[in-house]
């Protein structure tokens, strides 16, 4: 049976929703907004969050309250049709990819609040048992770059295992320190991003020194151009993709059929996609693993409950959120992640 079909026909009432907006100061030059959804029906309350990045959408979305007549579906395949006919932005959105991660919020909620009306876990229902999930910290080296970030980390957290992102200023001597910790699990290249403050220009001396300098880890979304293609092409069983992957459809067009691929439920877009998309990796043997959107609630452990279900044994990208910070706190969970999944619903811890 599809992965879809499986939850299409679980029973959902919506009486009511509302918006919760969250924001947390990253740093002196970023404010992260984002938007939990507080679906209710029969005495339950489902969650979900919105990780649009621009807080003009926020605003917006705020602003306007809950304007959607929600209440009409009695299934959640019915309510994810609903969601998919709507226009869920009051004004157009800065990005054109914000529409999949607000109808992912509102669906992920849905999702959450049948499987609480049903009395279930959404592992239950599946009849899939967590896993603990492996998980790599997603870390840039600073301005100038420096392994600072990675030794103050590795001194309290000895095990970590981290996700960089390389730029053309990483000198040799950085790699060769890099290589020493023996804890870069996989460099991601920033190549497919387009107008956003972590593009990155293809520089095929950087793309020669990550293959070289770490020849085990995996390579993301490296950008093919005429002299970075003889580069990547050799080693292109370790090279993952992320940013253009949308769904079935992309993964599709890659330009060879890949080995593992990154799957953000919130940029895929929606239930019955992510559902799709697992279905055909997993039909194809296409390892999968997870990527946050730098949550500040529910969303963060609704990708971590995914990533023990589906993929956790991959370098999933759903670290705790306190390895985000400057200086990470004591007592936080190391990897593997030991299954947390609530008694129902769709929530994590």
């Amino acid at each position: 049976m599809a992965l879809f079909d499986e939850l299409a026909h679980l029973p959902l009432s919506v009486e009511q929703y509302e918006l919760e907006g969250l924001e947390r100061d990253v740093s002196s030059a970023f404010t992260r907004l984002t938007t939990v959804i507080h679906l209710r029906g029969g005495g339950h309350e489902g969650l979900g969050e919105d990780v649009v990045y621009d807080a003009l959408d926020h605003v917006a979305f705020q602003d306007a309250g809950p304007v959607h007549d929600l209440t009409g579906p009695s299934t959640l395949g019915e309510f994810c049709d609903l969601i998919h006919s709507l226009d869920l932005f009051p004004a157009e959105p800065v990005r054109p990819v914000s529409r999949l991660y607000r109808r992912w919020a509102f669906e992920s909620a849905a999702l959450d609040l049948a499987l609480r009306q049903a009395g279930v876990s959404l592992h239950q229902h599946l009849g899939i048992e967590p896993r603990p999930v492996q998980f790599v910290v997603s870390l840039q080296l600073g301005d100038p770059p420096t392994v600072d970030p990675v030794m103050r980390r590795l001194e309290s957290y000895p095990s970590l295992r981290f996700k960089l992102d390389p730029t053309s200023d990483w000198s040799e001597e950085i790699f060769e320190q890099l290589v020493a910790t023996g804890a870069v699990e996989s460099v991601d290249l920033k190549g497919l991003y387009r107008g956003t403050v972590v593009d990155s220009t293809p520089d095929p001396v950087l793309y020669e020194r990550c293959v070289r300098y770490f020849p085990d880890a995996w390579i993301e979304d490296p950008a093919l151009t005429d002299e970075t293609r003889p580069i990547i092409e050799p080693v292109h069983d370790r090279v993952t993709w992320d940013a253009e992957i949308h769904g079935v459809a992309d993964i599709e067009a890659l330009p060879w059929a890949p080995k593992m691929v990154n799957v953000k439920p919130s940029r895929v877009g929606g239930v019955r996609e992510l559902c799709e998309t697992y279905d055909y990796c997993a039909s194809r043997g296409i390892r999968m693993y997870g990527g946050g959107q730098f949550e500040l609630s529910v969303g963060r452990g609704q990708i971590q409950y995914l990533a023990s279900l589906f993929h956790p044994d991959t370098p999933n990208d759903t670290a705790p959120v306190g390895f985000n910070e400057v200086e990470p706190p004591a007592g936080l969970p190391v990897s593997p992640l030991a299954p947390v999944p609530s008694a129902i619903g769709f929530r994590w811890g």
